[in-house]
């Protein structure tokens, strides 16, 4: 399958507004609720001034301010993530309830939200409209006020003296790769990441590509891609309600192994799929991805619950949430878009070339619309070539990376499954 370029450079756009925030945001907004502020009222507090940044999205006219803006607000934005978790944990400590058990049916309506606000922006025609801000900005601030409703997460008290520069920005959290175990499962989250923002800068970009092809131009899928990819986020609803079952049946270590080998699924059913009669491998894909994000994602906040002291849980799930979403999200984007421009990229200097490869000739519109522009001389070059990307490869490319994160796992990562020990989380 090809994405369409008429000049070079081919490399995707990166979402790197969302990067910056995980990489400076997370663990540096995070650490008050450690030390200092009650983390509801943290939450609160991002979420509003998350909120207030997105509703002056619209009134933003010069670009280059539009991007800071957004920047802000994602800074605002991503600590919440990995915060919303701590105060999860910390409630359910305080009335006594198992977070194995009930984490994943709270979590759940998160993703419920994911797939409503996409529903409502695609199908009522708001995906490229300023009305979407708005709709982010009042969910945002109705948040906020939720939040300072939630009970008292009250900062873990230190008997100690005056910390350090390096205790105040947060970054003692790195101590914890100190110990072999915790350094192997950050690295790995790490790479996780990287399979992570494969799909979300690639996923919809690819059903999108089939536009320029007259066969599957006029598809549900093609024209309603995001529906199609709103899948993964159902599917992520039913598998959260799997975790504690496969938790306690399998472990820590092989839930997050079945993770890793469905990233191989979901690339390699994305390689051989298509929006006409083979729409069943794209939409199976979209169901494997509820697996491979939530097997890692929220087993692996599980895992650091568990595996730190509780002064430390919430920096520990924004360094979790920094590996992941920060630096893996960093590392994806970069080597994916130079790797596709270096290896995967395709140039069509000749006007029967295009038309072969896109199945069509001179006569159809979205040919003519392709090449609208373009010179053609007497022998059918091209004075822009169309540069189109081959996805079959590319996402078999992502597939063997998949696998090989995966078999590093299996042969390094040593964990020793407990079934009676799941639950026994402290606070």
């Amino acid at each position: 399958m090809a994405r369409l370029h008429q000049e070079a450079p081919t490399t995707v756009p990166n979402p790197c507004e969302q990067r910056i925030a995980n990489r400076f945001g997370v663990k540096q907004l995070n650490r008050p609720a450690d030390k200092w502020l009650n983390a509801e009222r943290l939450l609160g507090i991002l979420h509003a001034l998350s909120g207030i940044a997105v509703a002056c999205l619209p009134l933003v006219k010069d670009p280059s301010m539009f991007f800071w803006l957004t920047l802000l607000a994602m800074v605002f934005y991503m600590p919440t993530i990995a915060l919303s978790n701590s105060v999860s944990y910390s409630v359910l400590g305080q009335f006594r309830m198992d977070p194995i058990k009930t984490f994943p049916p709270i979590r759940v309506f998160g993703t419920v939200g994911f797939i409503v606000a996409m529903w409502v922006t695609d199908l009522s025609g708001n995906s490229a409209s300023a009305n979407q801000f708005y709709i982010s900005a009042i969910c945002s601030l109705g948040l906020a006020l939720f939040a300072f409703s939630l009970p008292k997460c009250p900062p873990k008290k230190d008997a100690g003296d005056a910390k350090s520069v390096i205790q105040i920005l947060g970054l003692d959290a790195f101590k914890l790769m100190l110990n072999y175990k915790m350094l192997l499962f950050f690295l790995f989250s790490l790479m996780l990441g990287c399979a992570l923002q494969l799909t979300n800068m690639y996923g919809d970009t690819y059903l999108s590509t089939f536009e320029a092809f007259p066969k599957y131009a006029e598809t549900f899928a093609v024209k309603h891609s995001t529906v199609i990819m709103s899948i993964s986020q159902i599917s992520e609803t039913l598998f959260i309600l799997a975790i504690p079952f496969f938790l306690r049946r399998f472990g820590i270590k092989k839930v997050m192994l079945m993770s890793m080998l469905a990233w191989v699924l979901r690339f390699g059913l994305f390689a051989y799929g298509n929006p006409g009669d083979l729409l069943w491998m794209i939409i199976f894909s979209c169901i494997v991805y509820g697996m491979a994000f939530d097997f890692f994602n929220i087993s692996g906040s599980l895992f650091v619950n568990s595996s730190v002291e509780a002064e430390k849980r919430s920096s520990a799930q924004g360094l979790f949430m920094m590996m992941t979403n920060g630096f893996g999200a960093i590392l994806g984007s970069a080597l994916s878009g130079r790797l596709i421009d270096a290896f995967f990229t395709k140039s069509l200097t000749k006007a029967n070339d295009v038309y072969a490869y896109f199945g069509s000739n001179s006569d159809h519109p979205i040919m003519q619309k392709m090449l609208s522009g373009n010179n053609i001389s007497a022998d059918g070059t091209l004075d822009h070539p169309i540069l189109v990307q081959q996805w079959e490869s590319i996402w078999l490319c992502f597939a063997g990376y998949a696998l090989a994160v995966a078999l590093l796992f299996a042969v390094l990562f040593k964990h020793k499954h407990h079934p009676n020990e799941i639950g026994e989380i402290s606070h």
